[in-house]
């Protein structure tokens, strides 16, 4: 089975419908969704009303749909003191998004076990940890094999850091993480994603970069306007840094 793994599309529309098309075109007959569907994105409404319509996919709750369901004073304030704009978009999207869509994301499973060809999986944002814990390129391996030691799968799909790596363990797992459709925190500002084809037991891991039209999806970010949405623009077409 061919099988579309995706991850943190942060509200950009534009990404997340050329990774579809893209999706479509490689046969793909399942779709894993890893989280963070909406904030500090320009089309937050589109994407979460697209994605809770999918009758096939998987989905988990990222860390920040977390944030936007319970959200609260307590959370803003300590979010201005680390991340300043990223915590007014926060505060943008939670008067901009209807109860209902709050709701779907708050009712979210923050993990979840399948299983497919034989193989076992286990679906997080962050980490089977914490849904905010980073997994990074040129993790020492001892970290990797300890983030893991409480988990008894065959291959964990994760995002939260936009940068796509992935570890092959002594104890025989394979952590991948997918890397960020709407945004990319690499050189390269393309919406990336992966394909897992399973069979038998077996897998084999495939990132994919897609192209889309950035510039639109930066001119609908700053339409938000937010104090900060400028910076979030930027982003979408020069990725450089993680938070803001």
């Amino acid at each position: 089975m061919r099988v579309a793994i995706i991850s943190d599309i942060h509200a950009n529309w534009q990404a997340l419908d050329a990774v579809m098309e893209d999706i479509k075109s490689q046969g793909c007959e399942r779709v894993l969704c890893l989280g963070d569907l909406a904030m500090a994105g320009p089309q937050p409404r589109m994407v979460i009303d697209f994605v809770r319509k999918q009758d096939n996919w998987e989905i988990i709750q990222g860390n920040t749909d977390k944030l936007i369901a319970d959200f609260s004073p307590e959370i803003i304030e300590d979010m201005k003191s680390k991340f300043p704009v990223m915590a007014k978009a926060l505060v943008d999207d939670v008067y901009f998004l209807e109860d209902d869509k709050k709701e779907y994301l708050r009712n979210l499973s923050a993990q979840k076990n399948l299983e497919i060809e034989g193989v076992k999986i286990l679906m997080v944002h962050g980490s089977p940890r914490r849904n905010n814990e980073d997994i990074l390129p040129d993790m020492p391996l001892e970290q990797i094999e300890e983030i893991l030691k409480d988990v008894a799968v065959d291959l964990i799909f994760c995002g939260h850091t936009h940068v796509p790596c992935g570890y092959q363990t002594d104890s025989r797992k394979t952590l991948v993480n997918v890397g960020s459709v709407g945004r990319p925190m690499t050189s390269n500002p393309e919406a990336c994603y992966v394909i897992a084809d399973i069979e038998n037991g077996g897998f084999s891991i495939e990132h994919r970069f897609v192209d889309y039209d950035r510039e639109t999806a930066a001119a609908i970010m700053r339409s938000r306007d937010f104090d900060g949405c400028e910076v979030l623009a930027e982003m979408i077409l020069h990725p450089t840094q993680r938070h803001a």
